[in-house]
Order: C-alpha cells, then sequence, then structure tokens
C-alpha cells in the first residue's frame, strides 16, 4: 500500500515498480514450474480496498447473471409465441376493427400496450419474488457462516432496471405479435369460422415466426441444462474426491491461549492437558490437536532432507500425539507422532507418500533427518537451523489445503517441540455420534482449564469440507433450479403451441380421420412436427453450448467444458421433455370425432 506522488497517475506507477518487482520475484525462483507461473505485479487503486470477496463470487455472479439472462430471453420468447397464438385467435376480431375504419397505427397501439402492461405486472411481481431470492441467495452464498460480508439489497438502480427491462421486453417481444395482428386480408378473415383459420405452412424454405421461437426455446434451454449438468457433475467429483481422512464424525475447534497470557513453554503443558480431558469426554473416541485444519493448512517453511538443499514446495503441519488415529489416516511404515514426544525428547516427524517420494524416492525414509531452517524474511530462503528431526512413519496422502489442489509432500511436526512454536491450535474430536451434541462439554472443559481461553470456529470437519465446495453447491443447485424453470416454460410453451395448432387442424384431422387415418397415425403426424423443430433447436442449442462452455472452464473441477456425458445428459433431458410436452396435444388430437369436427366446420 502506498500514496502516490501528486501527479503520478497508476500507470506511471505501474511501469515503475513493475520492472523492479519482476526482477525481484524471478530470484526467488527454484525451479523451471516456479520460473513459468512468476505472479505478477497489478497497481490499483485504493479506495475499493482488497476485497477478497469480490475477486472470488465476480466471475460465478457474471455467469448466474449471463444464466438469468437466458432466462428472461426465454420467457420473452414463450410469451411473444403465445402472443402471436393469441393475434392469430383474434384475426376476426381485429379484421372487423379495420373494416370499421380503425388505424392499423391505433391497432398496434393497443396491442403494445396490453403487452408492456403484461409484462410491467410481472416485473412488479418479480420484484416482490426477488426481496425473498436475495435473502435466500445471500443465505446459500454464506452457507452458515458468521464473517460472512456480502449482504446484497434493493435500492432504486435495481428498481430502474427491473422497470425499464419490462419495458423494453414487452415492448420488443410484444411488437411482432402486434404487427401481425394487422396483416390480415379483411374479406378473407371475415368470412372464416373460428376452426377454418388457415393454418402456418410447414415448408422447408418457409419457418413461420412461431416456429422461430419455439426453435429458440429448445436452444436456450440446452444451454441452460448443459450449464446444470457440468456444474452438477462439478459437484458430484468433488464430493467423490478422494480426502485420504474420515470426515465424518470429526468435530474441530480453535483455541488461542496466547492471547489470554499464556507463555513459552508453559502454552504447551496447557494445550496437552487440555487435549487429556478432552479426550475423557464421554463418547469421544480419540483426541488430538493440529496448528490448523488438513484443509485449511498451507504452512510452507525451508525443509528438507539432511545434506539436501531446502524445497520450498515441501510442507509441514505441526500436530498432536494421535493425530492420525483422530483423523483416520493410516500409517504405511513406522508410528504416529506420541505422548513421548515431547519437549527436551529427540525431535521427530512425519511424512506423507508424497513427500517420501519427492525426497527419497525408492530409498527407505525412516530414521532418516529433516532439517528445517527458520526462513530469511529477505530472500524468502532458508536461514539458520530450527530443527533437526527424524523420521519415524509415512502416512498415507491426505488432501491438505484444500480438495481441488494437488496433495503436496508434507511433514507433520510434533507441535510442542521448539519450533516453529505453538500459537492457536484446531481441536480434532472423533465422537461416537452427532459432534455437535459435544459442544457444550468442550466449552465448559475448556472455561474450566482457563476461563479466559474463548472457544472458537467451532464447526464439523464435513461441514468444513463443504465449506471449501460452497461456490460449487450453489452453482449447482441453483443452475439445476434455473435448469427445471427452463423446462417447465419451454414444455408449458410447447403445449400452448401445439395445442393451439392442433385446435387450427380440426378440421384437416377430422377429413383424415374419416378417411381411415389411425389414431396412431395421427400422433406421429403431430409428434413429428415437434419433434423436427426440437432438433433444429438442439442442433443450434448444442452449437451454442460448445462455444460458450469453455467461460465456465475456470469454474469446473474433473471435467473439461465440452464433458460429452454433461452434454448428453441434457439432449436427453430435454428431448424427453419436448417429446412429453409435445405428446398430450398429439394424444388429444387422435381423439377428434370426426363427424363433430366436420359438422363444426
Amino acid at each position: 500500500m502506498g500514496r502516490l506522488r501528486p501527479g503520478v497517475t497508476l500507470a506511471q506507477a505501474q511501469a515503475a515498480l513493475a520492472p523492479a518487482f519482476q526482477q525481484w520475484v524471478a530470484g526467488t525462483a527454484t525451479n523451471d514450474q516456479e520460473r513459468a507461473n512468476l505472479p505478477q505485479l497489478v497497481v490499483k487503486k485504493g479506495a475499493g480496498g482488497l476485497d477478497s470477496l469480490r475477486r472470488r463470487y465476480s466471475k460465478p455472479l457474471y455467469v448466474l447473471l449471463t444464466l438469468v439472462g437466458l432466462i428472461l430471453a426465454l420467457a420473452c420468447a414463450n410469451v411473444a409465441n403465445l402472443l402471436l397464438v393469441r393475434a392469430a385467435a383474434r384475426r376476426r376480431e381485429m379484421a372487423l376493427r379495420l373494416s370499421l375504419g380503425a388505424g392499423r397505427l391505433r391497432i398496434v397501439r393497443q396491442l403494445l400496450t396490453e403487452s408492456v402492461l403484461l409484462a410491467l405486472l410481472s416485473g412488479a411481481l418479480g420484484v416482490l419474488f426477488a426481496i425473498w431470492g436475495i435473502r435466500f441467495l445471500t443465505l446459500l452464498l454464506a452457507n452458515g457462516r458468521a464473517n460472512f460480508t456480502l449482504h446484497a439489497d434493493l435500492n432504486w438502480h435495481v428498481l430502474g432496471a427491473a422497470i425499464g427491462l419490462s419495458f423494453l421486453t414487452g415492448v420488443l417481444f410484444g411488437l411482432a405479435p402486434a404487427l401481425q395482428s394487422t396483416r390480415v386480408d379483411v374479406i378473407l378473415a371475415l368470412k372464416e369460422s373460428p376452426a377454418g383459420q388457415p393454418a402456418a405452412r410447414h415448408t422447408f424454405w418457409r419457418i413461420s415466426l412461431s416456429q422461430i421461437l419455439v426453435m429458440s426455446q429448445i436452444a436456450i434451454s440446452l444451454l441452460l441444462l448443459v450449464a446444470a449438468s457440468l456444474f452438477v457433475r462439478t459437484l458430484a467429483n468433488l464430493e467423490s474426491v478422494e480426502l485420504g481422512f474420515n470426515r465424518e464424525n470429526v468435530l474441530l475447534f480453535q483455541v488461542d491461549a496466547r492471547k489470554a497470557g499464556h507463555k513459552d513453554p508453559e502454552i504447551a503443558a496447557f494445550y496437552g492437558d487440555l487435549r487429556k480431558r478432552l479426550s475423557a469426554i464421554p463418547g469421544v473416541r480419540d483426541a488430538s490437536l493440529s496448528e490448523d485444519s488438513l484443509i485449511e493448512a498451507g504452512t510452507g517453511l525451508p525443509l528438507g532432507p539432511a545434506g539436501a538443499p531446502p524445497n520450498p514446495v515441501n510442507r509441514i503441519l505441526n500436530v498432536g500425539p494421535g493425530f492420525f488415529r483422530t483423523m483416520e489416516i493410516p500409517i504405511l511404515a513406522g508410528r504416529d507422532i506420541e505422548e513421548r514426544d515431547r519437549p527436551g525428547s529427540p525431535a521427530v516427524a512425519v511424512i506423507n507418500e508424497a513427500f517420501a517420494k519427492a525426497n527419497f524416492g525408492n530409498r527407505n525414509p525412516l530414521r532418516q533427518h529433516l532439517i528445517l531452517r527458520e526462513p530469511n524474511l529477505e530472500t524468502g530462503e532458508g536461514g539458520r537451523l530450527a530443527r533437526d528431526m527424524e523420521i519415524v512413519g509415512v502416512c498415507r496422502n491426505a488432501r491438505y489445503g484444500g480438495l481441488t489442489r494437488d496433495i503436496p509432500p508434507v511433514a507433520y511436526l510434533a507441535y510442542n517441540q521448539g519450533y516453529p512454536r505453538p500459537d492457536q491450535l484446531v481441536y480434532a474430536l472423533r465422537t461416537a455420534g452427532d459432534p455437535l451434541l459435544y459442544v457444550n462439554s468442550v466449552r465448559e472443559i475448556v472455561h474450566q482449564a482457563d476461563a479466559r481461553v474463548p472457544v472458537s470456529e467451532v464447526r464439523t470437519q464435513a461441514a468444513e469440507i463443504d465449506q471449501t465446495i460452497n461456490q460449487e453447491i450453489t452453482f449447482a443447485e441453483l443452475c439445476s433450479g434455473f435448469a427445471i424453470l427452463t423446462l417447465v416454460i419451454a414444455c408449458v410453451g410447447l403445449y400452448g403451441t401445439v395445442s393451439y395448432n392442433v385446435a387450427r387442424r380440426t378440421a384437416e384431422i377430422g377429413i383424415r380421420m374419416a378417411l381411415g387415418a389411425q389414431r396412431g397415425r395421427v400422433v406421429r403426424m403431430v409428434l413429428s412436427e415437434v419433434l423436427g423443430l426440437a432438433a433444429v433447436g438442439l442442433a443450434i442449442g448444442m452449437v451454442a453450448a460448445l462455444g460458450t462452455s469453455k467461460f465456465v472452464e475456470s469454474l469446473l473441477y474433473g471435467i473439461k467444458s465440452n464433458d460429452p456425458l454433461a452434454l448428453l445428459a441434457a439432449v436427453a433431458i430435454l428431448f424427453a421433455a419436448v417429446t412429453l410436452g409435445g405428446y398430450a396435444p398429439a394424444r388429444k388430437a387422435s381423439r377428434i370425432d370426426p363427424m363433430a369436427a366436420l359438422r363444426h366446420e
């Protein structure tokens, strides 16, 4: 953070600082991978601060905004199609008005007024839903976090945008039906009976506006279904990630005795005594402690085998006795951190498989020594010797620092053997039942040990893991809801359009059946037209999905943006929904009484 000199712009500051930063950071890289991924210095205005929420949620919210825009377009196309149907049903009325001297502009103005009024009333109803929806979305993003600071609210800008969009969509999607209503042959329309209105021409080279709208609805629906499929599959991949430990029935909470006045070396004894008291709670099977939880860990210090330079890729985690037993991380060779690993005893460490492979290859790492050095704050490299540890165990790889990152080489150190010093620690209690039932007992025991020490960050291990994939859970739930809404809108619109077309063709269908057409043939005739439109819409939607899905690739995990299974699932669901939406009118058409249809005509 710095203050610019008078007259200096951000661009000038960027030009002056970036080369020096780049030269310095290039000197800190120790391998080709780090040299290929050097950080960049970016100078920004300080008025907005360094907001992690903005960086984390800006792209996801833009994606949600795009999905909402697609649903708006889908709903408008649906309404426009229904307005076209309504306009066709009012042909005789409009012809009568025109024959009595009404001007076309006046009729268009009247129909647009109806359309805009419908849109504004719908917008007002949408604002009422938005009040509830904003609260729901905030709760969904917060996922139970008390320190969540992203609180959206309605204001005049949002209301103005809603009113403007409602008016604009009312005009745009009501204009075509209004114009079509006035383009009628007055004499021919007055002679027609309602059942005898001419049906739309179904030729390859001439496609009606209604058919275009149906195909666009199907294409938009496919886009939303593909997005939902991608995020649901991402969530499934995250939930099936191999953790390396048992997440169930584990209670986590944080204790910071140093802030309550405890000093070295007494603080280590306080933490150890508290662990023993917590282990004695009825129903607690095992208890241990660590510098951080496995999912939140991320400490890296200059550490490496004796005789080798320290590797900055290696990570460490200070843990207490019985940590691997409590977390149910299998020990593959050697032993766990135990009670005998205390101040004054030989320093020990347990390493994971990745650490053993990266630093020892095929050699047996047991009884080898690790050297931990204090970091040099100026160079970032290792300084004086801080700890010489003997490797006493090799454990199975367990997730460290998140679910989506590769498991790094990790060394687990006894928390009370000198360096790094224990400050705040996270306790892990494996319980026989619901971990949250033991919270009151935990608070009581900590209060008995020292009333000044607070218990904070209480959560279960399962909830903490779910919190790390909260964004993916939120996206999967929202996109699934959007997809269901999309299917409902598309099916309702398709059902209404096909039903009206069947009603207009009552006489034609009656004649076909009078001449011997079977009911199955009539159903196939209607469905073939629906499925033909669906095939074109699916083709357009698939091309659009393949072209746009790459923009959400950074939000996916374990799959590619053009994942075949997600695309196939979206196509299958939409095809089934379209078939269902078209089958009911087709079946209704097959039950037309030929004699009643001909008498009506």
